[in-house]
C-alpha cells in the first residue's frame, strides 16, 4: 500500500461507489469533505442537515471512490423521517464498500446497534464490505478511543475498523485506502478525474443556503426547512470577463415563527444568511453572484406528501 492510499498493484485499477452511513451527526458529512478535498456535502452542528445523496469523487493513480452521503439513519417521526430512511436504505443496496461511521466522543446508543444489524443482515445477504470508522478521533483522549474501539468491534463482523479524524486531518488517507481496496475492479475511471462531484449546481446551491440557514438556530429548526432554488439566469449585458448570475431561493419553514427565526430582527439574520451563502455559491459557479432570498410557510409540509413532492423529497 502506498502512503497515499492507493494500491501497489499498477496492474488492477479499482472504481466504484462506497456510502458513509450512520446515524444523524456521526461526522459522515464532514468526512465526506475531507475525503474529497472539497466542500461537497454541506456539515452543520445539527442534526439531520444531508437531504440529497451527494456523490463526492476521490481520483487517484489506481482508483476513483464515488462516495454517497446519505441523511443519518433514524427513528422516523414524520413522512419526510420515513422518505429519508427509505433513501438510506435503497442507497446500501447499490454500492461496494460501506463506511459505518460511529463518533468516538458519543457512547455506542440504540440507534448505533440498530444500523449495526441492518448492516450485518447486509452483509449476510450482499456480502458488501463494511468499513468501522470512529469519526472525531481528536475529541477524545487514548483510553476513550480503546474503549470505542472496542465497542465498536463488538457491534459487528467488520472488514476493518479505524479511527480518523476529519477535521484535524487524522487518518484519513487511510480511511481512504481501507475503502478504495474494497472497490471492485475497472478498466477505467467512472467520472472524468478532475470532477469533484455530479450534483447540478441548484442542488449544490440550494445545500448551501441550507446549511447558512441552520447555524445558531434552535435545534427544532433543521427538520423543518426546505430550501428551493426558483430561478438561475445569467445577467444580461455583462461583461465575458466578468459575468454575474442571478439567482432567486425560497427557503420554506412548516411555521411564522420559524420564518421569523431566519429572517431576524429586522431582516438582519437573512442578511448573515445571504452573505454566507453567496461566498459559497460563487465558489460552486466561479464568478459573481446576486442571491435573493425569501422565507415562505408551508404548514406542516413534512407531514404532507403534495407538498413533500413539490419541495423535492
Amino acid at each position: 500500500m502506498s502512503q497515499d492510499g492507493t494500491s501497489t498493484d499498477e496492474t488492477t485499477y479499482r472504481a466504484g461507489f462506497a456510502c458513509l452511513v450512520g446515524r444523524p451527526n456521526a461526522g459522515k458529512s464532514t468526512l465526506t469533505n475531507a475525503l474529497v478535498g472539497d466542500k461537497v456535502a454541506i456539515t452543520s452542528s445539527k442534526p439531520q442537515t444531508t437531504r440529497h445523496t451527494i456523490r463526492g469523487i476521490v481520483s487517484r493513480p489506481g482508483s476513483q471512490l464515488i462516495l454517497v452521503d446519505t441523511p443519518g439513519l433514524h427513528k422516523p417521526r414524520t413522512l419526510l423521517g420515513e422518505r429519508l430512511n427509505d433513501l438510506v436504505r435503497e442507497t446500501l443496496l447499490e454500492v461496494d464498500v460501506i463506511g459505518f461511521c460511529l463518533p468516538a466522543d458519543q457512547r455506542i446508543g440504540p440507534g448505533d446497534s440498530y444500523i449495526a444489524a441492518e448492516l450485518v443482515e447486509l452483509q449476510r445477504a450482499k456480502r458488501v464490505p463494511v468499513v468501522a470508522i470512529a469519526t472525531k478521533s481528536d475529541r477524545v483522549d487514548r483510553q476513550r478511543l480503546a474503549e470505542h474501539l472496542i465497542a465498536v468491534d463488538q457491534l459487528g463482523d467488520w472488514a476493518a475498523i479505524v479511527p480518523c479524524s476529519a477535521v484535524a486531518g487524522d487518518q484519513v488517507e487511510e480511511v481512504l485506502a481501507l475503502l478504495s481496496d474494497r472497490l471492485p475492479p475497472a478498466p477505467a475511471p467512472l467520472y472524468p478525474e478532475d470532477v469533484l462531484t455530479d450534483e447540478p449546481a441548484e442542488t449544490m446551491i440550494a445545500e448551501l443556503v441550507r446549511e447558512a440557514a441552520l447555524e445558531g438556530v434552535r435545534d427544532e429548526l433543521p427538520h423543518s426547512l426546505a430550501v428551493v432554488v426558483e430561478e438561475m439566469v445569467p445577467r444580461a449585458d455583462r461583461p465575458e470577463d466578468d459575468p454575474m448570475t442571478d439567482v432567486r431561493v425560497n427557503v420554506f419553514v412548516e411555521r411564522p415563527s420559524q420564518k421569523a427565526i431566519i429572517i431576524g430582527r429586522g431582516g438582519s439574520r437573512l442578511r448573515e444568511v445571504g452573505t454566507t451563502a453567496r461566498e459559497g455559491i460563487e465558489r460552486v459557479l466561479g464568478h459573481r453572484v446576486y442571491l435573493d432570498l425569501h422565507v415562505k410557510v408551508a404548514k406542516d409540509w413534512q407531514r404532507d406528501p403534495k407538498q413533500l413532492q413539490r419541495l423535492g423529497f
